[in-house]
């Protein structure tokens, strides 16, 4: 996007996740140990040798996809666009014409979106990765979009510098 004002790359890394990811890494790999290798049966009602290669490739699969997901924001002169990869195969665009209000909230990603990630609640879609701060985009057409931020004062003086050089006029 031309002229970038603000720019946010924030990535679905929470320590949660790493602590569950590595936790079934860890079950999986001994259970593969003793059933395969060492040839006792892993748990009360053992499943065959065979089951170990999907939960692998499921587990591999959890790994990637939440390694390569990634929420990319832009503000510029032409509007706010957007891209939250695996999500979106290319930046959506925001024009200030489609932009009743925007400006930066507090919120409950849990309460009112259902936690994070690509989310639809009652004030509409939100996209985030973590935190409780984002930027609330109400369209002419009624809806709402939500972008979490990490950056919520800098978001703000941007959005501040954008309407008093006349660039934009919405409510914020």
């Amino acid at each position: 996007m031309a002229n970038t004002i603000f720019e946010e790359k924030q990535k679905f890394n929470q320590p949660w996740i790493r602590i569950c990811l590595v936790l079934l890494i860890a079950i999986f790999t001994w259970g593969f140990i003793q059933q395969v290798v060492m040839g006792i049966p892993f748990g009360n009602n053992p499943g065959p040798d065979w089951i170990f290669l999907p939960i692998f490739l499921l587990v591999g699969g959890l790994i990637i996809f939440f390694s390569s997901m990634k929420l990319i924001t832009k503000v510029s002169k032409s509007g706010i666009s957007y891209c939250f990869t695996p999500f979106h195969s290319k930046e959506k665009l925001i024009t200030w014409d489609r932009v009743k209000s925007a400006k930066v909230i507090d919120y409950r990603p849990i309460r009112e979106y259902g936690g994070w990630g690509v989310r639809y609640g009652l004030k509409g879609k939100a996209l985030n990765v973590r935190g409780k701060h984002g930027i609330e985009i109400e369209f002419f057409s009624g809806s709402n979009l939500l972008i979490g931020t990490q950056k919520p004062e800098e978001l703000k003086n941007t959005l501040k510098e954008l309407k008093e050089s006349g660039v934009i006029a919405i409510n914020n």
